[in-house]
């Protein structure tokens, strides 16, 4: 695909997409930058939701990861919609109820300062790491079919891919976030239908025929039962979706600063379980995809790359098609990824100008306005750094990179939350980083060590469970015997 094609239907993109940054980011303040002062409509944020959770990863891993994995990754967003309808039900209220601005004041009040600042910590590191492996898969794409023609280097991909996530969130942050990723959702829902179209046509398939040819295929195989130690087994798979929903949507300031933004908690309720269940058929049609280019790839003779992340952008972009399946693919690459960082970009600078430097209530709006923007561009310049230095190091499918570091960032966050609400009993605050510390480390001996210790089992996304389970034990051994909280 040519390079200036590519960059030419970026550009438009981006020409609508700040259009509609200023016009919903005028007059907004440092309340509408950080829960859109709370006045967003539910359906409008379920629609910007759906953007938000479906990542660049999504839209290039999950194509890619049918060839291993077949369609088990459905067992896990089954998993997904169980944990939405738990945080709709059980974090939401509770969230509504504090009136916060940052989920982890939460901890604050529960525990105190020390939690409250673990928390907000491990947050900042799991988001930015999380946020950074997502925008580098499309900085890879971008390297691949701009940069790379054009010799010019990857730090320079990373720093102008970041500078336009900077660009559109810099104003109005989450009050701007809501109406973008709902733009972003329409044009990633729309490209990746039309992919599938134009690739079935390819292929003389009708409907019928396309679902007859998927169903047939021992790609589209869903449940896997039979052996304890595969990765794919469904509880495994069901489990990790549960809580992984949980800790990184529900437990996650990224997200939730979105279902803040709701009118009252009853709002919020159904946006998460309208976004919830969208979010399962999406999934389903990237799968549907993914059978579709290996079954595509097998009829052409086309060889597999070494990495699957790269099969839809080398049949969407190898001259395969009309050029329209290859600016779809661009479309839907970008919407996907640039909502996913530009959501990241805005909590990670509301988490660590709220929680860490507590502004917020001590500073005047101008000077809370200030600090926010300089925190903001740390926050920019220091997500491209990570891109750099990820890509000197990639040695793995992004889509497992991204729930590895899942496992083992958000476990200490979800066993905090977990022991706060179901466990009354006070705690020695003090102590509580030094638990959250211990807990992804017992997890790393119990990965690294597990098949020789449990007969071959090997830990997959369930490990997020035991590194909560750990932190939860670990609060037990600090309860103040003598108080109740």
């Amino acid at each position: 695909m040519n390079p200036f094609l590519v960059i030419l239907t970026i550009a438009i993109y981006f020409i609508v997409l700040f259009g509609i940054s200023y016009l919903s980011s005028r007059n907004a303040d440092s309340d509408g930058f950080f829960v859109g002062n709370r006045k967003s409509p539910w359906f409008l944020v379920a629609i910007a939701m759906i953007g938000s959770s479906i990542s660049g990863v999504t839209f290039v891993s999950v194509p890619g990861m049918v060839g291993v994995s077949s369609f088990s990754y459905l067992q896990m967003v089954l998993g997904f919609v169980v944990g939405q309808f738990i945080i709709a039900f059980v974090l939401i209220p509770l969230f509504y109820k504090m009136n916060v601005v940052s989920i982890y004041e939460y901890l604050e009040n529960r525990f105190g300062m020390s939690s409250y600042k673990t928390g907000a910590w491990f947050f900042f590191i799991s988001k930015m790491l999380g946020a950074s492996v997502r925008l580098f898969l499309v900085c890879i794409t971008l390297q691949l079919l701009v940069f790379e023609p054009l010799n010019l280097p990857f730090i320079l991909n990373a720093a102008i891919t970041v500078l336009l996530v900077w660009l559109y969130t810099f104003k109005g942050g989450v009050k701007t976030l809501i109406w973008t990723d709902a733009f972003k959702t329409f044009c990633l829902v729309i490209s990746v239908v039309l992919c599938i179209y134009y690739i079935a046509s390819d292929l003389d398939l009708t409907l019928k025929g396309m679902l007859t040819t998927i169903h047939e295929s021992s790609l589209s195989k869903t449940f896997f039962f039979d052996d304890v130690n595969d990765k794919r087994y469904f509880f495994k798979q069901f489990l990790a979706g549960i809580f992984t929903m949980i800790a990184t949507t529900g437990l996650d300031q990224d997200m939730m600063q979105r279902n803040l933004s709701c009118k009252n908690h009853k709002d919020s309720q159904k946006n998460m379980i309208t976004s919830g269940i969208s979010q399962f058929f999406i999934i389903a049609l990237f799968l549907m995809l993914g059978a579709l280019l290996f079954i595509y790839a097998e009829k052409m003779q086309i060889e597999l790359p070494e990495s699957s992340d790269q099969l839809f952008p080398l049949i969407a972009t190898g001259g395969y098609f009309p050029i329209i399946v290859g600016v779809l693919f661009i479309i839907g690459l970008i919407s996907a990824a640039y909502a996913a960082a530009g959501s990241a970009l805005t909590a990670l600078t509301t988490s660590f100008t709220v929680d860490i430097l507590q502004s917020r209530d001590r500073k005047s709006e101008k000077e809370l306005t200030k600090t926010r923007k300089k925190v903001h561009l740390g926050m920019a310049i220091l997500m491209a750094f990570v891109i750099v230095i990820i890509n000197a190091l990639n040695n793995t499918s992004v889509i497992d990179a991204v729930y590895i570091l899942a496992s083992y960032t958000y476990g200490p966050i979800l066993g905090l939350f977990a022991f706060g609400i179901f466990c009354k009993k006070a705690v020695h605050d003090k102590y509580i980083p030094l638990v959250a510390i211990i807990a992804p480390i017992l997890c790393y001996v119990l990965q690294t060590n597990s098949e020789k210790w449990f007969n071959g089992y090997a830990f997959s996304y369930e490990l997020l469970i035991f590194n909560a389970l750990f932190t939860c034990i670990g609060l037990a051994c600090l309860i103040k015997r003598d108080k109740l909280n």
